[in-house]
């Protein structure tokens, strides 16, 4: 199976999910955000099917952000700043799936 993985190329947790993914046998494109950020449309779709829970609440980033920046529209957050995002993101047959739990590796097969 063909896998998108929208991450960043510094996360321990995206390089973990990459290598876990290739290894199962699926071919694996990664886009780094911080290099290549999410388009207007993407970040919409990604708020669309998350929601809040598309921004990562426990990064860095959020601690720096005041109260008035957090209290943005999740869309917003993740157009600037594009670390937030919760990762990684895999676009896998049609359907987005959101962080590296169990679940996302029982959907996808590994």
């Amino acid at each position: 199976m063909k896998l998108t993985v929208w991450g960043l190329k510094t996360c321990d947790t995206c390089r973990k999910s990459i290598k876990t993914l290739e290894a199962a046998g699926h071919e694996v494109a990664f886009r780094d955000i911080r290099a290549d950020p999410l388009l207007t449309g993407e970040i919409a779709g990604l708020v669309e099917t998350f929601g809040a829970a598309a921004v990562n609440r426990k990064s860095t980033t959020w601690r720096g952000l005041d109260e008035a920046e957090r209290g943005q529209d999740p869309g917003a957050l993740l157009a600037q700043h594009p670390t937030l995002m919760k990762r990684p993101v895999i676009y896998a047959d049609g359907a987005f799936h959101i962080g590296w739990t169990q679940d996302v590796q029982a959907a996808l097969g590994v």
